[in-house]
């Protein structure tokens, strides 16, 4: 795409520069009776080939007459490149994608509370895959536009609307476009621990309340990926040795797990609800919201807003719920959605 623009540049100027250079021509080897519309005349049936009488004699010219086959010769050669990068431009649909590009940025701007992946290698794929099937909106940032259609293309179904852009993640301005003032969250999920660094730093500055999770392959930039602002680093040989070691010790609870992540006909999660300062929630027990009851949602812990407090692990039905809970439950993303919906839902007295 890049080439085909930029060959469409360099023939829209050269045919632009010859044009220019045909009509200071023609008026200064002309004489002082050629016009400006006349030289620009001469210059347009010239360039195009259309063969029509001269409106600039150049038979008693000589000057002019060579200068008139030296406009000719390249001429040809001009319009001819330009012609193949017209039709290299249109026949590639370069139109079209054009378009279609301006409204996938368009739909980017509008996003809001959204999530941005960082590459779209194994690591961004699979979270990418995460958020398709949790409903969750994202956009990718992938600087490679060959892996980006690739990965659409093998997951056609999954990755029908994806929103996308081409661009290096670590640019300032294309965290721009991905909207990250506006995010809820962001992944560096590039190859390079140094890229996923430089990544943290400039989302860190540009949304001080992004949730940030960093891809770390060396244990040793972990600590640097914390302190130059990410909440979470994720290693992946240190989660692929847990993965064997609870293969090895608990086969039925990751295979309980895994059936869990893989169900087709529903998508049960452990996901979070969170309690706003405005929520009607708030002042109630777990047992009235009816997380089990009305939402078909298991509570598996509970933690408080309080500074120090930890997670409570299988709460009783009789917990108050206060302001800034945090409640852990398994069950359907639609349940979950459900939920999270009514517990956002403003109480009369701070209505």
């Amino acid at each position: 795409m890049q080439n085909i623009r930029r060959r469409l540049l360099i023939a829209v100027s050269a045919v632009i520069t010859m044009l220019l250079v045909s009509v200071v021509g023609y008026r200064v080897l002309g004489g002082p009776n050629v016009t400006l519309l006349q030289a620009l005349y001469m210059a347009v049936i010239t360039l195009a080939g259309i063969g029509y009488s001269e409106v600039v004699e150049t038979a008693h010219n000589p000057a002019l007459r060579i200068f008139n086959m030296f406009v000719v010769l390249v001429g040809v050669i001009i319009v001819v490149y330009a012609f193949s990068a017209v039709t290299a431009f249109l026949v590639d649909g370069q139109i079209k994608q054009l378009f279609w590009r301006r409204k996938m940025l368009k739909k980017i701007g509008e996003l809001r509370q959204h999530y941005i992946v960082c590459g779209a290698g194994d690591t961004g794929r699979y979270a990418v895959q995460e958020f398709q099937k949790t409903g969750t909106p994202y956009v990718m940032i992938e600087i490679d536009e060959a892996s980006m259609r690739r990965l659409i293309e093998h997951e056609s179904k999954l990755f029908q609307n994806v929103l996308y852009i081409q661009g290096d993640a670590t640019d300032e301005s294309v965290l721009d476009q991905a909207g990250v003032e506006h995010a809820a969250g962001l992944i560096a999920g590039l190859n390079s621990d140094k890229d996923n660094l430089v990544i943290t730093v400039m989302a860190r500055q540009k949304n001080p309340k992004l949730r940030i999770v960093a891809r770390c392959a060396d244990v040793k930039f972990a600590e640097r990926i914390s302190r130059a602002g990410a909440n979470s680093t994720v290693s992946p040989t240190h989660i692929g040795g847990m993965r064997l070691a609870s293969e090895a010790l608990r086969p039925h609870v990751v295979s309980f797990l895994d059936m869990m992540l893989r169900e087709q006909t529903r998508t049960l999660r452990i996901e979070e609800i969170a309690v706003k300062d405005h929520s009607g929630w708030i002042g109630s027990t777990l047992e009235k919201v009816g997380l089990r009851t009305a939402y078909n949602l298991l509570p598996l812990a509970v933690k408080k807003e309080e500074v120090g407090s930890k997670f409570v692990f299988n709460p009783s039905e009789g917990m108050v719920i206060t302001s800034g809970t945090v409640v852990i439950v398994m069950g359907d993303v639609a349940d979950v959605q459900r939920a999270r919906m009514q517990a956002d839902v403003r109480s009369p007295a701070n209505a």
